[in-house]
């Protein structure tokens, strides 16, 4: 029998867990794929004595988790701390410097450091493998890297945040506003206790430039990725949504062509004839448009012990069987640096909701904005007042470019009829 993959492990959180049970679970399957035995030999993390309802004890322990990559007697180091600097990065490094291969979920870390993390691979000849950074146990980094390679993909985007999925169809379901509903998912644990990182669109943004990386070919940019979340969406705008045939998802979108690369994490109005209208709950989906394969499309969960710990242990057995390429489907050194897309030349719909004084001439002067910034309006919704009694407003423009539909909100900015800023949701239409 071939030599186990012996596997150091940092970090014992909810996936820790999950890797281990896994493990343990499907032992003998995992061992006819990988074509030999994948063991655990040594973890670390915070503390030592907590229960995680596995045991640990047959595991070497390892105080100082940084100090793994460089234990002997591990093949393969798995690093579930998060977080882009700190321990996290510290011990990815030591493990590539020191010649072994690396498994990380960490979508934090590869967003900010992927490309010299990869230098240090390719430098080496040595895995580093990321399955579970992006859409938990959905296989999408395989599909792009592998499934997908032959192929110039013109376009990456998705539903890629569990959290700001389950709130948004929570609300589309229920009727209710955003706070209440947030507060709910934080109660049953579908949210953190801070959630800025998932619901200002951050943690979607990571992993739509890792996505972008590695459909285009080109360095990761996490800066250039325009993000922005869903704590201001409010119950009449699902319901006006619903209205016009859509539904709001929040959506992370990529695009790379001679006018360099455009990310953006924005909630959208997608049509109820969309694949992704469809996706509730906290499950994600990624389409892929390849110029010869069509529309690529993955769904499945995101987040969670059991997914998350299936795809690293994916990686492992990918490892295990010698079977990597370099980390973003080519060499660092092969990897292009487009600039940044201008989104103001970007064309299309979209939805804006506006809290306005409930009185004579605000209508008209909404209009005006959007006539002197050449945004032609294809409908104009006034449904009641809140109870403030102030109104709500919503439209629809006709097709326009993008920077038209921002000086139209320019103008509008200093009215003392706007009750608080503007919502803008962009209208899917791919």
């Amino acid at each position: 029998m071939a030599e186990p993959l012996k596997v150091a492990l940092a970090g014992l959180g909810t996936v820790g867990g999950g890797v281990i049970r896994l493990i343990d679970a499907n032992r003998a399957l995992i061992e006819r794929r990988a074509g030999r035995p994948i063991e655990i030999v040594a973890v670390s993390a915070r503390d030592r004595g907590k229960d995680r309802g596995v045991d640990i004890s047959r595991f070497q322990w390892v105080d100082d988790m940084t100090a793994l990559g460089e234990l002997s007697g591990a093949d393969v180091v798995v690093e579930l701390i998060g977080g882009s600097d700190g321990p996290a990065l510290t011990l990815a490094r030591n493990t590539l410097k020191s010649g072994k291969a690396f498994v990380t979920a960490n979508k934090a870390m590869i967003a900010h450091h992927g490309v010299d993390l990869a230098r240090l691979a390719d430098e080496k000849d040595i895995p580093l493998k990321f399955e579970a950074a992006v859409a938990g146990g959905i296989p999408v980094i395989k599909g792009l890297r592998e499934g997908a390679a032959a192929n110039e993909i013109m376009r990456v985007y998705g539903i890629l945040n569990g959290t700001c999925n389950y709130i948004l169809t929570t609300m589309e379901k229920d009727g209710r506003d955003f706070a209440e509903v947030l507060a709910e998912a934080q109660a049953l644990g579908y949210a953190e206790s801070d959630p800025s990182f998932d619901i200002d669109g951050v943690d979607a943004a990571h992993k739509l430039s890792i996505l972008a990386s590695l459909a285009f070919g080109s360095e990761l940019d996490f800066a250039g990725v325009a993000a922005t979340g869903i704590r201001h969406v409010i119950a009449a705008d699902i319901f006006e949504a619903a209205q016009l045939g859509f539904r709001v998802r929040l959506v992370g979108v990529a695009e790379a062509n001679g006018g360099g690369l455009f990310q953006r994490v924005h909630p959208c109005l997608v049509p109820i004839s969309h694949p992704l209208a469809h996706v509730a709950g906290s499950l994600n989906a990624v389409v892929a448009e390849g110029n010869f394969v069509g529309r690529l499309f993955f769904q499945g969960a995101g987040a969670g012990d059991g997914p998350t710990a299936s795809a690293v242990v994916a990686d492992l057995i990918d490892v295990a069987r010698n079977e990597y390429g370099p980390a973003f489907a080519m060499p660092v050194a092969s990897l292009a640096q487009p600039g940044r897309a201008d989104a103001g030349e970007r064309t299309g719909r979209c939805y804006i909701r506006l809290v306005v004084e409930d009185r004579t001439g605000v209508l008209a002067e909404i209009a005006t904005a959007m006539r002197d910034a050449a945004v032609s309006i294809e409908s104009f919704i006034q449904r009641g007042v809140t109870e403030d009694g102030d109104a709500v407003i919503a439209l629809v423009t006709h097709e326009c470019p993008e920077r038209n539909v921002a000086d139209a909100l320019q103008r509008l900015s200093g009215s003392t009829s706007l009750i608080g800023a503007p919502m803008l949701m962009h209208i899917l239409d791919f």
